[in-house]
């Protein structure tokens, strides 16, 4: 069963390329006059971007107004004709597959973490040299089953609702094979028994996610955004191959129960490296989080996240809500028998996560474009799991990731459903008054903004509120810190989350009346995973909160989590947290929500005005806190100066000016001398004979 979860994917992929590159014809681009229908820059999107000063518009720059699109128009404008029959063959395959992975994850879920039967699978050696000794091994634990039910419950929702929203594309084939190689990748990940086999599994997911992101090549914008991301994150998967070396060098192993049995004796060890020594514990996972950080797009490696918005939504929904970017939480939580003797790696992973959840929080609720909104909150949300993580609440981290991947892909899956109704229009300013023409889209996005604010009894208040009670009681100073980022964080969250359906599905319409006019819901086929998506948003609280984080989580995490005695900040989350601790998330929330009806119903006119008095710290935040600008001043223009000079200087100046270039040069000035001697005239060459006869007779006189 384990071995058919993972691999099925993998079998859709072939199948699905194999249609894309060797299928025979591709669907037809549809006659023209349809075009501007498809998924692609609709015609009107910067023609009505002098309509954006709404009563909902800040008032802002042209040039912000442009910046705010960011060419983030999700859609492509070439569109199919009817589908092919391969294009129907590799729907059915791939969804079919990820649909049957699924069910048997849920089954493995049961059997493994509810029932306490984990297992280790092995396939094959994988690699033998010197000490280094890698089975290729699917390792089936707790935190695996979790992992599994996630990645695979979520790619089949998203492989399914993409069979209605990519029909108009004429790459089908292609887009699927992606999602299914994405989801071997992702399965390849958490089912790995090494670090070798897991960094394996994380590339992977960046391979896929590049793929995926640049999915519509012509568009430069999805270039620049699929490059960006795959850039950034090799600054990340540096660190975190640096520390696979490290643990290497410490352990002699990268088997985990290896690496896990040796940790206690661990704690004095140092790495010597040039003049300096390091806590060897420490550095390895500081490096290792450094990956994380990447992958899961933490600050100061975050900056690709929001362009990755440029891949169709469904994408958005797959990797950067509910799958790839929590990778980082689950190698830190699979890691903690690891990270448990390293506190101070442990600080910074909470000071880093406390700091990402409050400031993609301040980001996301100055933004305009429903995507990216919904992306900072994903940053934000990964925050929150990091800190928990940072202080050793891993139940808590992985909870929040299980109930964050339901409302998550569910909410960026309902902002595709209205980008779908509204001609594919994603900026809000152009939205509004269309609860009544796409009424479930409208109570899906409620059910997915009630859970990310936190509120009772949705998916979000158990697990968000134990992450602020653990931080609170773990006791520590940053974990105080990362909680009052926390609580600032959840105020925000709140406000923004219920701005964007305020602004989306309320008030005075504000795109043109033919867009309205012809505004309508979603095929069945994309409701459905909406529906499914809908029920994670409500029960997966309420539902599984006693297994990960109840009186009885040892029991169901076994082994896959281990916590030190007096670390076990859930436990003192539950029985020394003030009152006002547990009841201040609710309560920043719903000062949340009433702000932003107040501002977005009630007095549209009033986030104007507070725009533009304090228009510098709208500003700052509008752009992102400069980060964009910040690295583009210290890294990359002085990089592509350094390349250009050593271009010119360099290779032009002295590799070809001495190189080929000059002895080119050389030899035709020597030629052209040359050949002036060949004049043609015989009395010249006849000279030139009487000089070479008297130069040799005057050399035999001298040394003859």
């Amino acid at each position: 069963m384990e071995v058919l979860v993972v691999f099925l994917p993998l079998l859709a992929f072939l199948i699905a390329g194999s249609i894309a590159l060797f299928g025979g014809p591709k669907a037809e681009p549809a006659a023209a006059g349809h075009g501007s229908h498809g998924h692609g820059h609709d015609d009107h999107g910067h023609a009505q971007i002098a309509h954006a000063h709404d009563d909902h518009a800040h008032h802002i720059s042209h040039d912000e107004l442009n910046h705010a699109h960011d060419d983030a128009h999700d859609d492509h404008h070439v569109v199919a004709g009817p589908p092919t029959v391969g294009d129907r063959v590799a729907q059915f395959v791939t969804a079919g597959a990820v649909i049957v992975s699924a069910i048997l994850s849920w089954t493995l879920f049961f059997d493994v973490a509810v029932h306490g039967h984990p297992r280790t699978i092995e396939l094959m050696t994988w690699i033998q040299s010197g000490t280094l000794d890698v089975k290729w091994a699917l390792r089936v634990d707790q935190l695996t089953a979790v992992m599994l039910i996630v990645v695979n419950t979520v790619s089949a929702c998203v492989h399914v609702y993409s069979i209605g929203y990519m029909a108009e594309d004429p790459q089908k084939p292609r887009f699927m094979g992606y999602l299914s190689l994405f989801t071997f990748a992702m399965l390849m990940l958490v089912t790995a028994d090494n670090l070798v086999q897991l960094f394996f599994g994380w590339e992977g997911v960046g391979l896929a996610s590049y793929l995926l992101i640049n999915f519509w090549y012509e568009k430069p914008s999805a270039n620049a955004a699929a490059m960006k991301a795959f850039l950034v994150n090799r600054v990340g998967d540096f660190g975190f191959a640096l520390g696979i070396f490290a643990i290497f060098v410490l352990t002699g192993s990268v088997q985990f129960d290896a690496i896990f049995a040796k940790a206690p004796t661990l704690t004095g060890e140092t790495l010597h490296f040039l003049s300096w020594n390091f806590n060897g514990l420490t550095i390895a996972c500081l490096l290792l989080f450094m990956g994380a950080m990447g992958k899961s797009a933490q600050l100061g490696l975050h900056t690709w996240l929001p362009d990755a918005m440029e891949g169709p939504t469904p994408v958005s929904a797959l990797i950067h809500a509910a799958t790839m970017v929590t990778a980082g939480v689950f190698m830190v939580c699979r890691l903690s028998p690891v990270f448990e003797y390293a506190p101070t790696a442990l600080e910074v992973v909470t000071v880093v996560g406390g700091l990402t959840a409050f400031v993609a929080a301040t980001i996301g609720f100055t933004q305009f474009d429903i995507k990216r909104v919904i992306a900072y909150s994903t940053m934000s949300q990964l925050g929150y799991m990091f800190f928990a993580a940072g202080v050793s609440a891993y139940g808590a981290a992985m909870f929040h990731l299980f109930t964050h991947a339901f409302f998550k892909a569910l909410l960026f899956l309902g902002a595709g459903s209205v980008i779908h109704a509204l001609h594919h229009e994603q900026d809000m300013r152009k939205m509004g008054g269309v609860w009544r023409k796409i009424p479930f889209t409208y109570a899906v996005m409620w059910i997915g903004n009630l859970a990310l604010a936190g509120l009772p009894f949705f998916a979000g208040y158990y697990s968000k509120d134990m992450i602020l009670e653990a931080a609170f009681a773990s006791g520590s100073g940053v974990g105080r810190f990362a909680f009052a980022l926390g609580i600032a964080a959840a105020l925000l969250t709140a406000f923004y989350s219920w701005r964007l359906l305020f602004m989306t599905f309320h008030g005075t319409p504000r795109m043109d009346k033919e867009v309205y006019d012809h505004a309508h819901e979603s095929p069945v086929v994309m409701l459905v995973p909406l529906a499914v998506l809908t029920l994670g948003a409500l029960f997966a609280g309420v539902g599984f909160h006693e297994y990960f984080i109840g009186h009885d989580r040892a029991e169901f995490w076994g082994k896959a989590i281990m916590t030190l005695h007096g670390h076990d900040a859930i436990e003192a989350a539950h029985h020394h947290t003030p009152g006002w601790v547990a009841i201040a998330p609710l309560v920043v929330g719903l000062i949340g929500i009433a702000m932003a009806y107040i501002g977005y119903v009630m007095m549209p006119r009033l986030p104007g005005r507070i725009a533009s008095t304090f228009s510098g710290i709208h500003k700052f935040l509008y752009n992102k806190w400069y980060f964009d600008e910040l690295y583009d001043a210290l890294f990359t223009r002085p990089a592509k100066a350094l390349g250009y000079g050593l271009w010119k200087s360099g290779d032009g100046a002295v590799i070809d000016g001495v190189g080929p270039d000059g002895v080119a040069a050389a030899t035709r000035d020597i030629a052209a001398r040359t050949s002036r001697l060949q004049s043609g005239y015989v009395y010249h060459y006849a000279f030139a004979m009487v000089i070479g006869v008297v130069l040799f007779v005057a050399w035999l006189s001298v040394f003859g």
